[in-house]
């Protein structure tokens, strides 16, 4: 017990010194998934104790960023879970396509694949040019390459077949140019997404959202963490506005549970509930 409980405190206090030096606060992160990825930087690095690596971490700037990367989650594809795009096009669209103006937030966008597939939703829907779509992470070399939309070719069957079963009204051909091994998505779906930089667990919102995107990022964060977060969002959203989360994510064990609505139990599609509104 006493080698846990040690092992537990260096965990504890690398976390903490992550926080108080460079400002990225992972301290309410899932523990086994953190402490995953710890030990398996400790492991890579060579040295014997994680209390070691934490004055490594608090001493060079560069290793600190091998971390950032190391907890960074970056799982994602075009049209991941087709369905869930199916659902945006047929219960979100027709509520929102007659707004003056839209603006979407893509929360944890990672390399941007997912960002670039709602792009192409909106396209097709008629919807894009009077949409702003903020896409947001908090690892800096994923948003560069979320903005330059390079991707590897070998993986274009698959994302040809999920814009497909996404309800794809046209060609997936014409959203990309192939070159080489790569395919680079079209400028015309760039012009009105904003990548920037931000960190849920700390930053504030930065404007009214009409539709917040937010898949397969809280499942990583302990209940403290989620309700923190779903006040963010709650906070950012207008009236009528909604939320998407990953398919293993809800807001039923939230302190905030009563501010959603489920128009999609299945796809995890919520409207933020208008408290003000007179019944």
């Amino acid at each position: 017990m006493g080698d846990i409980a040690n092992r537990n405190l260096e965990i504890d206090l690398f976390l903490e010194a992550m926080y108080k030096k460079y400002g990225y606060d992972f301290r309410n992160y899932s523990r086994a998934s953190i402490k995953r990825r710890i030990e398996h930087r400790l492991k890579l690095t060579g040295l014997k104790t994680i209390s070691a690596m934490q004055h490594e971490l608090i001493n060079n700037w560069n290793f600190f960023e091998i971390v950032l990367r190391d907890f960074s989650i970056n799982v994602t594809e075009m049209f991941r879970d087709p369905s869930f795009y199916k659902a945006i096009r047929e219960e979100i669209i027709p509520k929102i396509k007659d707004f003056q103006q839209i603006n979407i937030w893509h929360a944890g966008c990672a390399t941007g694949e997912e960002v670039y597939s709602i792009a192409v939703l909106l396209k097709e829907e008629g919807i894009y040019d009077k949409t702003r779509i903020y896409a947001t992470d908090f690892n800096k070399d994923v948003l560069e390459k979320a903005k330059q939309g390079v991707y590897p070719a070998k993986f274009l069957k698959q994302y040809i077949l999920n814009y497909r079963e996404a309800g794809g009204m046209g060609s997936f051909t014409d959203y990309y140019t192939a070159k080489y091994e790569f395919v680079l998505m079209d400028s015309s779906l760039k012009k009105n997404i904003l990548f920037s930089d931000h960190n849920l667990t700390c930053d504030t919102v930065f404007g009214e959202m009409d539709v917040i995107i937010c898949r397969n990022v809280i499942i990583y964060f302990n209940i403290e963490l989620q309700n923190h977060v779903f006040k963010l969002f709650l906070d950012a959203l207008g009236n009528p506005g909604f939320l998407c989360l990953g398919s293993k994510e809800t807001v039923s064990i939230s302190d905030y549970v009563d501010n959603f609505e489920a128009i999609n139990r299945k796809e995890k599609i919520y409207k933020k509930v208008d408290k003000r509104a007179v019944l």
